[in-house]
């Protein structure tokens, strides 16, 4: 989830516009840059519960103290400091109190490594002294929901009210789940289509080499990755995979008028979030909202409340990652930059899961969030499709390569994801089996672990 957008309050007409508005996000292929998203979740060293967001040992310490420290400018609602911002980058608060580094949108691999690198540097500085450890796990392994503090966000408020009524697990993604997401250009609505068609459908390969999040309240979970098993069961109005991605004339209007039937949570006015009471977009569209007609302004933040598999903005962002240690943190938008900014390698990839249905899509999910890398899907071990997966990434980074700087490309940023479809166990299974052997299911060894 992204901190409140920026768009001017321009006055909508139509769906024309904002259909236009996703073609204007078209650039040609020179501009193609990758950004990366990733959370983390903090716990207090000391006895290794949530961290509050109150007070200079708090969350709000955390974020005063970057500030301070390294020159972001500090956002706040009303008296409370939810957000930081600089150079195009944004540090946001989740309903949970995860913390999400949105990094600025780079040309490289390199940049993209450094930015976050730079950001954990930063986060360690200002998090010891205050007894704070941040976790690389996709979901807390060790609190319930109720013992989470919330942050002072409405919009979070207006979510707490309208989620549970549609999913039973709406409050563990909002409160327990991390991820690392990336986001990719597109230079035409073809080359949207294309490059969202194969994401989508590799998606659960990607999610089962990410998968760590396999513990819950201090126990095993059944799961490798409970974050992508959360996930389903949040809201099918807005989340999962969306069918119409993979007919053979999707574009634009298709993903717009999706998006204009699923409930608003919440639209702005005069600074102040208000809820909606469920209305579709179109209704607002038609009719406007508090006496006021609808602007881009609502559209662009109803768009960062849509939750796909891989979700449409003015740029793509593919969400089916689990958060993890630093390495594969940077081998996220390598991996995603290799299969989907080479034609080549993005018609490989897409054809590697083209036959399957919808139901075996489907069931892929399920799979993988039980299973990591040990899942099948239509037959076939997921192991063998991430290992070819990351081949075909290699294989495209390699030609987009330039050579302009120390190294021909950005393949080495793939070698920790390697070493995991190598050992054929995702992280999340790799916790397990170290939780029940060397840990002997210890906490304090756990966090040791799996801290930045």
């Amino acid at each position: 989830m992204s901190g409140q957008p920026k768009t001017e309050p321009i006055v909508l007409g139509s769906v024309a516009d904002l259909i236009d508005y996703a073609r204007a996000g078209e650039k040609p292929r020179d501009a193609f840059r990758v950004g990366t998203e990733h959370e983390k979740i903090g716990l207090r060293t000391e006895d290794l519960r949530p961290v509050p967001y109150a007070g200079e040992r708090g969350i709000e310490g955390v974020l005063a103290a970057i500030a301070a420290e390294d020159g972001w400018s500090a956002i706040h609602e009303g008296d409370a400091l939810v957000a930081l911002e600089k150079d195009g980058a944004s540090i946001t608060l989740e309903p949970g109190g995860q913390l999400e580094l949105s990094g600025a949108p780079l040309a490289s691999i390199f940049e993209t490594c450094a930015e976050f690198h730079r950001h954990l540097d930063l986060i360690r500085r200002v998090s010891e002294p205050r007894g704070i450890v941040w976790l690389s796990l996709g979901a807390n392994p060790l609190h319930e929901v109720e013992a989470i503090p919330h942050v002072p966000k409405r919009r979070y408020e207006i979510m707490r009210s309208y989620l549970p009524a549609k999913g039973e697990l709406a409050m563990h993604m909002m409160h327990l789940t991390a991820t690392v997401q990336a986001n990719l250009d597109y230079a035409s609505e073809e080359d949207m289509a294309a490059k969202m068609r194969t994401a989508m459908g590799v998606s659960p390969i990607v999610s089962a080499l990410f998968a760590n999040s396999a513990l819950h309240a201090g126990k095993p979970s059944g799961f490798v990755s409970r974050r992508v098993h959360i996930w389903r069961h949040v809201d099918p109005d807005r989340c999962g995979i969306l069918p119409f991605v993979f007919e053979p004339d999707f574009g634009y209007r298709h993903y717009v008028e999706w998006a204009l039937d699923v409930p608003v949570f919440f639209v702005l006015r005069d600074g102040s979030y208000l809820p909606t009471g469920g209305k579709p977009f179109r209704e607002v569209l038609e009719a406007g909202f508090a006496g006021r007609p609808a602007t881009l302004l609502d559209w662009n933040l109803h768009l960062t409340t849509l939750f796909p598999e891989v979700r449409l903005k003015q740029f793509l962002e593919v969400r089916g990652a689990d958060a993890v240690p630093p390495g594969l943190i940077c081998a996220l938008p390598a991996l995603w930059k290799g299969l989907l900014y080479d034609a080549g390698a993005q018609e490989a990839a897409w054809r590697l899961v083209e036959p399957w249905s919808l139901a075996e899509r489907e069931a892929a999910l399920d799979a993988v969030a039980r299973r990591g890398l040990g899942a099948e899907v239509a037959g076939r071990p997921i192991l063998g499709l991430a290992r070819e997966l990351i081949a075909i990434s290699r294989a495209g980074l390699a030609r987009i390569g330039d050579g302009s700087g120390e190294e021909p490309d950005e393949t080495r940023f793939l070698a920790p994801l390697e070493e995991v479809a190598e050992r054929g166990r995702s992280p999340g299974e790799e916790i397990l089996l170290r939780w029940e052997r060397e840990w002997d299911r210890s906490p304090a060894r756990l966090i040791e672990y799996a801290r930045y």
